[in-house]
């Protein structure tokens, strides 16, 4: 370590040059990086609900619903009309749109003259302009099930403009483009947007105003942190300079690999911001708590003590991340997990090279005058007010800490049982959201937004295969979340209906195929119907933005399915429930697996490097009861497993061990110096412990920045990784110490 140390010294300005020049490389690239906010996408490509979701948009025409919600006093007058019918128009010549349904541009079937007519529910060039021709369109509107509760609210006062998008569309481009020139038409109702589409492009807006405006607060406030605990510019800008070439590097990489952030990985910034100033705050307090008069000496001897916990520290936190490629499920997760890990490891890489170098090149080093002014960490205010009594009690009543701890982990497991799930894009968004509060009407009113498909494999001409359609949407409609049905059995009962024979399925095959030849040619039915006509869907809605009540409609529907799917007639879902649900399980074990993985990765490695398989077990006692309690407060608090949360526990682990490798490393050393626990521990407490309360601090108030974002997953990210700091340096603080002595007193010279 002292040769490495040397040589870190001896090419300072080699290194400055390189990481400057690698530096404007990846910079340079950043104007580039872009957002993906579809959860869809971080499905594997071979996965099953994933490939019959997206077969759904390639057969029918798109998967991916918006809607536009129009309100007003009364639907029913001209001027209203003939907004939707503007709304309509500028929509459908959207590219990347594929269908598009309104009050003025759906289907309608009539009895004229004792014969069927198939055409529009309004003429959209002789739209009604009288009262009479307005109350007698609103009658029979509100006479119809495929019209009220579907495209018009029961009380008459809203009305939805739905629209599909192409598969291959980028759907934030084209939910974009649909805001903007509907906002620009300025028309006098109350517009609101909703769907998958504007949600995500509602998403990708917060995340990047979230990054321009938390990731400098965050800075600033760490900056702040900083000079109030070094009180010179080295302290500050060193770990600050660091952190931030870390994260020009991983997303420079990022984009230059053809990556995007999403909304696992734009919490990357700030945690690199925090890791990386932590290890260089390390390097500075040793730097500084080293009386060697010669302060070039002292760099080198400070350097080459603490290159191996801050190596033990970073490596530990990479494969802390790591355990998210070979334990997430989902792509996003796992690309979270590569350049997290990336980010940390170029983050270690430059705080043992960088701030010495820097250091040394430009004399940044206390003088001799300097030094002596320069008080011990036990005549400092935080050595005399927290450290002393700290590491007194910690000495003297090692039992009364450990009862604590065994307490508060036996009421948070109580907590833990409590834990909710959540995957809805709709719980991104406060209650008061714009977004969120269209997502309500969309429930309310016109039974949701997330679209559901019942996919029929058989003779869509088949009476029996009709009526198996109609035995579905019955069924279906039974659940409370689903409120309107669409198939071409609908539209063959309703024909059927219009000849006076009845709302059914005709038994006789020739007079379904009579009637369907009324209907070739119509728009709709490219959107119920392959062209082989061997292929048909039920299309629907889901209410309910809870992920119970979609697992529980997922089972709902396969039990149905699984008693009435045939050889003739197979019957599958898939829709946006399932695919929540598929996302929702995959968090789960993304959670258990990764966990499982961190947790014995870090035992391993400290164990190899400490040449010491308990104190690799000793290390990991802390952040494990950490996690613990920090599960049990997420059950207690209702704070959701969710996209973001996911990322905690592991986060937890990764970054908290540091502090514990930075205690068991001081009191092993001077352990083997003294022979005296207490004493180890009270000398590790008042010099490291001084690293790791300034390191709790500024990274604690660093995440609790994130408690300001827009998106409702990331405040609660921000508030649970500010208390796995906390949770985890008292843990090393406190919990460690008291193992450390119980196990060693035996070691002890008399």
């Amino acid at each position: 370590m002292n040769k490495l140390a040397e040589l870190i010294v001896k090419l300072k300005w080699f290194i400055i040059v390189v990481v400057v020049g690698l530096t404007v490389f990846f910079g340079y690239r950043l104007p580039n990086l872009t957002i993906d906010s579809d959860v869809i996408n971080s499905l594997p490509d071979d996965d099953s609900t994933a490939v019959l979701y997206t077969n759904i948009g390639n057969k029918y025409g798109g998967n991916t619903m918006g809607m536009v919600i129009i309100q007003a006093d009364n639907i029913f007058t001209t001027k209203v009309l003939e907004d939707i019918k503007q709304i309509t128009d500028t929509i459908k010549y959207i590219d990347g749109i594929s269908t598009v349904t309104s009050l003025t541009d759906i289907i309608d079937i009539k009895n004229v003259d004792g014969g069927i007519e198939i055409g529009k529910l309004v003429d959209e060039y002789d739209l009604p302009d009288t009262q009479q021709k307005l109350d007698s369109l609103k009658n029979y509107v509100f006479s119809k099930d495929m019209y009220k509760g579907s495209i018009v609210s029961a009380d008459g006062k809203a009305t939805l403009v739905m629209f599909t998008l192409l598969d291959n569309a980028d759907k934030q481009v084209v939910a974009k483009e649909v805001k903007e020139k509907i906002t620009r038409l300025n028309l006098p109702e109350k517009i609101s947007f909703g769907g998958l589409p504007m949600m995500m492009n509602d998403v990708s807006n917060l995340m990047l105003v979230d990054l321009r405006n938390l990731l400098p607060i965050a800075f600033v406030v760490i900056m702040l942190v900083l000079l109030i605990s070094f009180r010179s510019a080295r302290g500050v800008i060193l770990p600050l300079l660091t952190a931030s070439i870390s994260i020009v590097w991983v997303l420079g990489l990022m984009q230059l690999l053809g990556y995007q952030l999403n909304l696992v990985s734009i919490n990357m910034p700030v945690i690199l911001l925090a890791v990386g100033s932590a290890y260089t705050i390390h390097v500075i307090n040793r730097i500084n708590e080293c009386k060697e008069k010669d302060r070039r000496k002292a760099l080198i001897i400070s350097l080459a003590y603490i290159i191996i916990p801050v190596f033990l520290s970073g490596i530990t936190t990479v494969f802390g991340f790591a355990s998210f490629i070979f334990g997430a499920y989902l792509t996003m997760i796992r690309d979270f997990g590569i350049f997290t890990s990336l980010g940390v490891l170029f983050a270690l890489l430059i705080s043992v090279t960088f701030p010495p170098a820097v250091t040394a090149a430009f004399a940044m080093y206390k003088s001799t005058k300097a030094l002596k002014k320069h008080k011990s960490s036990e005549d400092t205010f935080m050595g005399k007010m927290l450290l002393t009594p700290f590491s007194n009690l910690i000495v003297k009543h090692p039992k009364y800490i450990t009862v604590a701890w065994i307490v508060l982990m036996a009421i948070s497991i109580w907590g833990i049982f409590n834990i909710k799930t959540s995957i809805n894009m709709a719980d991104y968004f406060h209650k008061n959201d714009p977004t969120r509060v269209t997502e309500d009407i969309m429930q309310k009113e016109f039974g949701g937004s997330l679209p559901v498909f019942v996919v029929f494999k058989g003779d869509m001409q088949s009476p029996d295969v009709l009526k198996k359609m109609v035995k579905t949407e019955n069924y279906m409609k039974k659940y409370p979340d689903i409120s309107t049905t669409q198939s071409v059995a609908d539209l063959i009962e309703e024909m059927n209906d219009v000849m006076g024979e009845g709302k059914k399925i005709p038994d006789e095959r020739a007079k379904i195929e009579n009637l369907w030849f009324l209907l070739d040619g119509q728009d709709v039915m490219d959107q119920l119907v392959t062209k082989k006509l061997d292929e048909g869907i039920i299309r629907s809605k889901f209410a309910s933005a809870d992920s119970k009540d979609m697992k529980d409609f997922v089972t709902y529907m396969n039990k149905f399915i699984k008693e009435n799917s045939s050889n003739d007639c197979q019957i599958t879902l898939t829709g946006m429930p399932s695919v929540y649900v598929k996302l929702n399980n995959s968090l789960i074990r993304s959670q258990f697996s990764s966990l499982t993985i961190a947790i014995l990765l870090v035992v391993l490695i400290v164990a190899l490097i400490l040449h010491s398989f308990s104190k690799g077990i000793y290390a990991a006692i802390p952040i494990i009861a950490t996690i613990i309690i920090l599960f049990g407060f997420m059950g207690v608090s209702g704070i959701a497993l969710d996209i973001a949360t996911v990322l905690v526990a592991s986060v937890a682990l990764g970054m908290g061990i540091d502090y514990s490798i930075h205690i068991i490393t001081h009191v092993s050393k001077k352990f083997d110096e003294v022979k005296n626990m207490d004493e180890s521990v009270k000398d590790s407490i008042m010099i490291s412990g001084k690293a790791i309360i300034i390191n709790i601090i500024s990274v604690s108030l660093g995440f609790l920045v994130l408690t300001f974002s827009h998106i409702v997953p990331i405040q609660n990210f921000g508030l649970l990784v500010a208390l796995s700091m906390v949770g985890s340096g008292l843990g090393a603080l406190t919990l460690l110490p008291v193992i450390l002595i119980l196990a060693n007193k035996a070691k002890e010279k008399p």
